[in-house]
């Protein structure tokens, strides 16, 4: 562990990751608080939550590249105190909004979400050597992990003891509180190197955005796809098995042995790359498919858990070394877009699978999924990068071991 105790060492870090897990908690639990309001507090159908949640996860997914280069340009506070201001109000709304208010502001509230988890990658690339990085991107994902297990699991139990618009309040002051606490840090954006000079300035799209980041775009898309069906054909074999109640022991299972997976891979001495991390993570959940009742179906998903952080820390890491300095805000955003994506198709094309087949479909499809985004991944980084003359500092750097072609 002594990389981690390293990363972990870095001025700033530590407290960077601990307010990212509380912003980042309450972040993956705002559409959780926005479903148990609509359905509760305004009596209306799981439908009527989904539409207002689709709406939610279509702003995020495309305010986030345009947040990113906002960073690139106006830098970070400008960015977080607009932000801020902005959850600050829909959240203090949502419990008087009527429902068609509610869906308009749901996505201009997705649209301007603080950007927690790229401003999160983009610190860590700035903030941590080349030795650093992989180490840094595990504990990122294991953040990532633990926010997804305490975050729903917290808004679930408090929506029973109080009222769904009082949770949504106590969603809406962890997000300004975890996004003002950034600004308060104001973790540099940039490494020292990258600060000035020609790597300040502000590169063409294209001469980054090439097959590469596409490659690992596509991936992180995959990934989020394959995690999104994953969590639905647990529900459904459940539900098959009449024990639906112990969806949440599963879920638990699933998420601790994805945290002790990214600790392990984040300490091996050699990274592995994405595409064959994906590709064995969809072969592995596959099978899972098989389990028929809640304890196998533990023992089923622990496999796909401890390749879970690895796959999300690699592209993460991915991402910060193909992206040139002067656009790494729009290329974090762009991932946190692609993320987005893949959890909106996830759930509807895993259901398709599961009610034209059987749960177990559930399970084949989002494996299926990974493996065909890992194979796309793997053909384009295999493609020669266009020659594109260099525009920062970072341009001349070699790519990770995750993207690289392979010989």
């Amino acid at each position: 562990m002594i990389g981690f105790r390293q990363v972990l060492a870095v001025p700033g870090m530590t407290p960077l990751l601990g307010v990212s897990l509380l912003a980042r908690a309450a972040i993956t639990a705002d559409a959780m608080a926005l479903t148990m309001y609509v359905v509760i507090a305004l009596g209306m159908s799981y439908a009527a939550a989904g539409g207002v949640v689709a709406a939610l996860t279509a702003g995020v997914a495309l305010g986030g590249p345009l947040l990113g280069r906002m960073i690139d340009r106006r830098g970070l506070r400008t960015v977080l105190l607009s932000t801020i201001a902005s959850q600050l109000v829909f959240w203090l709304t949502v419990p008087v909004l009527p429902y068609v208010i509610l869906l308009g502001a749901s996505f201009a509230a997705g649209l301007l979400m603080v950007p927690v988890q790229s401003v999160t990658r983009q610190a860590i690339a700035a903030m941590t050597a080349a030795g650093q990085r992989r180490a840094a991107f595990a504990l990122e994902a294991v953040v990532g992990e633990l926010s997804y297990i305490v975050g729903p699991a917290v808004v679930i139990l408090g929506a029973t003891a109080v009222s769904p618009g009082v949770v949504a309040w106590g969603v809406g002051a962890a997000i300004v509180a975890g996004g003002a606490g950034i600004a308060l840090l104001d973790p540099p954006m940039r490494a020292g190197d990258e600060a000035g000079g020609e790597a300040a300035g502000r590169p063409r799209r294209r001469e980054w955005l090439g097959t590469r980041m596409v490659a690992v775009l596509t991936m992180g898309f995959g990934v989020a796809m394959l995690l999104s069906g994953v969590d639905l054909a647990i529900v459904a074999t459940l539900r098959e098995a009449g024990q639906v109640s112990w969806a949440a022991v599963v879920v638990a299972v699933f998420g601790v042995t994805s945290v002790v997976g990214g600790l392990v891979y984040g300490a091996l001495p050699r990274p592995m790359p994405t595409w064959l991390l994906l590709g064995l993570l969809g072969l592995v959940t596959i099978p899972a498919g098989l389990a028929r009742d809640w304890p196998w179906l533990c023992v089923a998903v622990v496999a796909a858990g401890l390749l879970t952080a690895p796959t999300l820390s690699t592209v993460s890491d991915a991402v910060s070394q193909l992206a040139p300095a002067g656009a790494r805000g729009e290329a974090t955003g762009l991932q946190s877009s692609a993320a987005s994506a893949g959890f909106a198709l996830g759930s509807p094309v895993v259901g398709v699978a599961i009610d034209a087949s059987v749960p177990a479909g559930g399970f084949a499809a989002a494996g299926l999924a990974g493996l065909l985004t890992a194979l796309a991944g793997y053909l384009l980084s295999r493609r020669p990068p266009a020659a594109a003359p260099p525009s920062s500092s970072s341009q001349a750097r070699e790519p990770c071991g995750a993207v690289a072609p392979v010989p």
